[in-house]
């Protein structure tokens, strides 16, 4: 009896995170990697409650069991993971409370650990370009890798950008590529000359002699095997090349846009014009580029205010 109680509540669990990923696809328009993310923090709430001997429902569960399930969590997390974590099922509960499931949020009360903002690493250009230094170029990959890298760092893209765009997606006459960010949503993002050559050299001379598999033919940047690229590969590629490079840093995929906005906002560029560039959603997201290097600043008082 009290397992199949146990049946029937895990599919109770099941079935309102099948609706809650529909609205976050349909509804919320998030990507496939930010509603994998949002449900994780759901699975591993279903896995402490099996672990606990405790048989509730996503519309009965309590406050009192959410905060030890955020307890003994934060003895395995750090404080950020358990911020998102908070994050992600408060997400949940509105969504229950918003579709009529439940009544009241049980994380509403909840607070998140207090935590500094984290400052994204970057790199120099000296440090960027010691680091494409170390790429093969006598390897078919190596002119792939170098127009990867260039196009990182030259148009600041997200992973998941880069591994999905397409030949068609390129204006380089017009001096613009069309970019598919979070949640679907076009943007054209500038391009300059200098990454445009290493991509046109990769298709010329690389990609066009490939053997290219159906429906991987518009794909810009293909593996070995002609399909397209997946994240993780991406990863291995600039972990490597650090390596290699003997750069004591932090460095992923992602420190390349950091990079770009960063050496953007030092040489005078407009927020909310790397604001639009990078996707942000909201220009307090770019704003952490401020607290980088405020060094700057001081200049653009002198150079624009009419008091200066």
């Amino acid at each position: 009896m009290v397992f199949l109680l146990y049946i029937l509540v895990v599919m109770k669990w099941n079935h309102v995170i099948k609706d809650y990923e529909h609205y976050l696809r349909i509804e919320r328009g998030l990507s496939e990697n930010s509603i994998i993310s949002y449900t994780l923090d759901i699975q591993r709430l279903l896995k402490f409650l099996e672990e606990q001997n405790t048989i509730v429902t996503p519309l009965s569960i309590e406050k009192e069991i959410l905060q030890l399930f955020i307890f003994e969590t934060a003895k395995l997390v750090n404080p950020r993971s358990q911020s998102r974590i908070i994050s992600g099922l408060k997400s949940f509960f509105n969504y229950l409370v918003f579709e009529d499931y439940r009544e009241t949020n049980p994380m509403e009360l909840i607070e998140s650990p207090k935590i500094g903002r984290k400052l994204p690493d970057t790199l120099s250009v000296e440090e960027i370009d010691l680091i494409i230094a170390q790429i093969d170029l006598s390897k078919p990959e190596g002119e792939r890798n170098r127009a990867i890298i260039e196009t990182l760092y030259g148009c600041g893209l997200r992973v998941s950008e880069l591994i999905t765009l397409r030949l068609s997606s390129l204006f380089f006459d017009e001096g613009y590529i069309s970019v598919t960010g979070k949640g679907d949503k076009q943007r054209f993002v500038p391009i300059g000359e200098v990454t445009c050559d290493y991509i046109n050299k990769y298709t010329s001379e690389i990609r066009s002699h490939m053997d290219i598999k159906k429906g991987h033919e518009d794909t810009l940047f293909l593996n070995r095997r002609g399909k397209q690229l997946t994240r993780a590969m991406i990863f291995t590629i600039v972990k490597r090349l650090v390596e290699k490079s003997g750069i004591h840093k932090q460095i992923s995929p992602h420190t390349f846009r950091h990079s770009f906005a960063t050496h953007l906002l030092e040489n005078g560029a407009d927020l909310r014009a790397i604001q639009l560039m990078l996707g942000h959603e909201s220009i307090t997201t770019t704003e952490i580029y401020m607290h980088i290097d405020r060094s700057h600043l001081k200049e653009v008082i002198h150079n624009f205010h009419p008091r200066r």
